[in-house]
This record gives C-alpha cells, structure tokens and sequence, in this order.
C-alpha cells in the first residue's frame, strides 16, 4: 500500500468524488450553509433585543441558550417560515394558469392548465428513467404530479400553526410582564399583534415575486435559467437561460 493511499489518506478518487458531490449539489449546500449562518446570526441579535427588554422591564437578562428555547425566538423564526413556504406554495399552483407574457417565470402562452399526459410524461407516456409513481394510473399518479405543492402547501400551514402556538406564548409572556390578563390561543389568532406579523411578512414575498416576474421579461442575468438569454426579445416567454 502506498503512502499516498493509507489509512487516513484520501486517494485522488476519493476526493474527485467529493469534489463532484459538492459541484452537483452547490446550489442546495450554499442557501444551506447561508440559512444556517443568518439563523445564527438572527440568534445572537435576537438574544440581545431580548435582553434589553427585560433590563427594560427590570428582571434579569438569560443565556442565548435559554433564549433559544423561548416562544419570542420560535416566533420569530416560524413568522418568516410560514411567509416564505406560502411564497413558493402560491407561486408553484398559480403557474399552472396564470401567465405573464414575456417573463421566463410564466409558461408559453398557449400552455396554461395541467398539460397534457404526454406533454408531462406520465401515465402510458413514462419514460424509463421517469418516477415510478409518474408511470401510475391510480391515485399515486394523482397525487405526485401535485407533491411539490401539497408539501410546499403542508409546510406553510404547519409553520403558520407554530406561529400562532409559539405567538401567543410570547404575547402572553409580554402581558404577565405589564401585569395584564393573557388571552387564549382563539383571541389571539384574531389579535392586532398576529395578523400584523404575518401581513408583514406575506406582503413583502408577494411583492418580490411580482417583481422577479415582471423585471424579467426586460432585464437580463447571464448564465441564470431565471433569466431569459442576454439576447432574447422583450416579449418571449417560457424561455430560460442556461
């Protein structure tokens, strides 16, 4: 055995194979690596917000560790979840018939609707390399052409259901402090405080999507399939670059 490939050495093949893991899968490991930093961030800025108001309402600050485990953290990590995974649910459904002539982020024009089974590839027109459950005629067929809007859909109701537990901990948490009465779970999810956090958040990924949608039917990125090519006109559509 040779030096270079002892135990403990990695062998040229071993880090091809690493390097080709991370190249096909940079896209998924970079917002990975940047959700878990902002997080991180978030955590450390939250923690010491938090403490200033308690020094504010004259008790004692805590560690960033028992912050984290708080109802004011979980909320305002669920509240921006719940927003962003609305964003996508809302976007992936109402592509299916809702175009926008010109914009790469709209299908062609004459392909509104669900498509036909050849066109998708499902059914008796599967290929050999397609999903098992595409090939599918029954209820499994049904339900994986809409998987990725049913568990985008399922995830923003349950982020928008622990924001609403974990928002009511933390505004009952807020009137203990002030010496008022908490109000129940129902109460809140028709409170001021609740609907003004998730409004908040709803109206800003509603308005970045409208604007990823128009700006680019006449801006251009190269290289990105969110964009059209550099020299396509104003008006294709359903066209991404590469």
């Amino acid at each position: 055995m040779s030096p270079a490939s002892g135990p403990g050495k990695a062998t040229p093949r071993g880090r091809h194979r690493v390097l080709r893991l991370l190249r096909h899968n940079s896209l998924g490991l970079f917002f990975l690596i940047a959700f878990l930093l902002a997080l991180a961030g978030q955590a450390v800025a939250g923690h010491a917000d938090f403490n200033n108001q308690l020094v504010t309402d004259g008790m004692a600050p805590v560690s960033l560790g028992v912050y984290l485990t708080t109802s004011d953290f979980a909320v305002d990590v669920t509240e921006n979840w719940q927003s962003e995974y609305l964003q996508f649910f809302l976007y992936i459904f109402g592509t299916v018939w809702l175009l926008q002539r010109g914009s790469p982020e709209s299908k062609e024009l004459d392909k509104a609707g669900t498509e036909s089974d050849k066109d998708q590839m499902v059914g008796e027109y599967a290929k050999e390399g397609s999903p098992r459950w595409a090939a599918a005629t029954d209820w499994r067929g049904l339900v994986y052409s809409r998987s990725l809007g049913f568990v985008m859909g399922g995830i923003f109701l349950l982020s928008w259901l622990a924001q609403s537990i974990t928002g009511v901990a933390a505004y009952n948490e807020q009137q203990l402090r002030q010496l008022q009465a908490p109000i129940s779970w129902g109460a809140y999810l028709s409170s001021a405080d609740f609907w003004s956090r998730t409004l908040q958040n709803w109206q800003s990924e509603l308005l970045a999507v409208a604007s990823m949608a128009v700006l680019a039917i006449y801006l251009r990125q190269r290289g990105s399939p969110e964009s059209k090519p550099v020299g396509a006109s104003h008006g294709a559509t359903g066209i991404e670059g590469g």
